[in-house]
């Protein structure tokens, strides 16, 4: 996969004096069939999560609280997104390496996946990851 299939993606937004309401749906508001969805909270100060990619795994994540950058590397260029509003999300295809920091206080991550956890999916050296994708 390439850089340009990462993408931000709007998910409905339902308005209402008493809050507001968002939600996504497999195969709609994203491109895959969700089989596993887990949360990331309370990373200290200073800290990253990921620093891996997938072989076969997409990912959908949402800044449920607070505010994080997901930098996402295709082996040749790098772009960071900032997450900061539960009403949007970032999709990342497999094979792209993927980290997460600048983490805010008590920010929360939603990340839902398409596959079922699975070891022999992550790809853990970033050398490893170049190898694959040919660089």
């Amino acid at each position: 996969m390439l850089l340009e299939d990462v993408k931000i993606i709007n998910l409905p937004k339902i308005e209402d004096q008493r809050g507001n309401l968002s939600f996504l749906e497999s195969n709609n508001h994203i491109p895959f069939k969700i089989k596993r969805t887990y949360w990331i909270y309370d990373v200290p100060g200073g800290f990253a999560r990921g620093g891996h990619a997938f072989l076969e795994q997409h990912e959908f994540i949402i800044a449920l609280s607070g505010s994080f950058d997901v930098i996402v590397d295709d082996g040749k260029e790098k772009k960071t997104f900032t997450l900061n509003r539960s009403y949007y999300g970032l999709y990342i295809p497999s094979t792209l390496w993927r980290e997460m920091n600048n983490f805010s206080t008590n920010s929360l991550a939603m990340v839902s996946s398409s596959t079922l956890f699975s070891d022999d999916d992550y790809v853990r050296d970033y050398d490893q990851f170049l190898k694959l994708k040919g660089i």
